[in-house]
């Protein structure tokens, strides 16, 4: 079986018995690496008593005057964040229950960073068993945005930090040491290049096709359908669709903000004008192997899946509504 993407810190957590992801000492320590946290030459006292009681006991509670005490403003204000974030984190018995918790109930002004490397471990531990560099790949969509470029007919997603250049400091600190270079080349996943896959996982530098009837759009099926099972408990299928045509959008989920447009739009029986129409990714129909968990109002029909991009081609997937806004009548989560 191959590994992949190290740097989120899988192999920091443990596993509950129901399979949920375990916050540890080590894990909480990565955060403490990250260079908005690492105490500068300049710092005072406070920000470093305050670092280094953190680095030998990681889960020690923290009162809010010994924030307020360090001298830095922008320092106290990482350190707040960071806190509230641990502390979430640790009244939960998983990972996945604390995700679940943020997303039932806001974010607030928890960092997208952070809920980004939360869903980033989580996908690692749904798909650990996975040996399909397709559908690894695709699940980079869920937390990494991906820039679109139609290319001799192909439809191409291409991680947008990486070809453009947005961050070019590393999002996790385990990518610096481990020694992953930033820059790279992409290239296009194929059944060529696929073994390549593995050893580049954490370079993010391997594009995707996400035209209609290639691989790309059936594996990000599948990524949903594990993303679903593994937090909600709930055994579904995901079919990718060739297009939006007499769909029954009785029940659709926006998979980002664009695609909720696209389908508040067919919904209400108006037309795609051809600017919108040419933003839609992909369309899923997704079907529950046990019905009696739907709403009354929805069982027996499909609910719909829908991908977009953004008027300048980006795809911002929020995967987050797949765990809010499903018709179920209850939700099961792993944590």
């Amino acid at each position: 079986m191959n590994d992949f993407w190290l740097s989120c810190g899988h192999h920091l957590l443990d596993r509950a018995d129901n399979g949920g992801l375990v916050v540890t000492d080590d894990f909480l320590k990565v955060y403490l690496a990250r260079p908005e946290l690492v105490p500068p030459a300049e710092a005072g006292p406070a920000e470093r008593a305050l670092y280094a009681s953190l680095l030998t006991e990681p889960r020690r509670p923290i009162a809010a005057q010994e924030i307020a005490a360090v001298e830095d403003a922008d320092a106290r204000e990482n350190w707040q964040v960071l806190i509230a974030f641990r502390d979430h984190l640790l009244r939960h018995e998983t990972l996945e229950g604390a995700y679940l918790d943020l997303m039932r109930h806001g974010p607030g002004p928890m960092p997208s960073l952070f809920i980004n490397q939360l869903v980033h471990v989580i996908l690692r531990n749904a798909l650990d068993d996975c040996d399909d560099a397709q559908v690894i790949r695709a699940a980079e969509l869920f937390f990494r945005p991906q820039r679109v470029t139609l290319h001799e007919g192909s439809l191409l997603a291409a991680d947008e930090e990486v070809i453009g250049g947005i961050n070019p400091a590393p999002t996790s600190p385990l990518v610096s040491m481990l020694g992953i270079p930033n820059e790279a080349n992409i290239d296009v996943l194929n059944a060529e290049n696929t073994d390549q896959y593995w050893d580049r996982s954490d370079q993010f530098d391997m594009a995707i096709d996400l035209s209609a009837g290639q691989p790309g759009l059936d594996a990000l099926a599948k990524v949903i359908e594990r993303w679903v099972g593994h937090l909600l408990g709930l055994d579904v299928a995901v079919t990718a669709l060739p297009e939006m045509r007499d769909v029954n959008l009785v029940w659709y989920v926006g998979l980002d903000a664009d695609a909720t447009k696209l389908g508040d739009t067919v919904w209400k029986g108006e037309e795609l004008d051809q600017a919108a129409a040419t933003r839609l990714i992909g369309l899923f129909k997704m079907e529950f192997r046990d019905p009696s968990v739907l709403l009354d109002k929805v069982r027996g029909e499909p609910v719909y899946l829908i991908l977009a991009m953004t008027p300048d081609k980006l795809i911002r997937m929020k995967p987050q509504n797949l765990v809010t806004g499903l018709p179920v009548k209850h939700f099961e989560a792993v944590g």
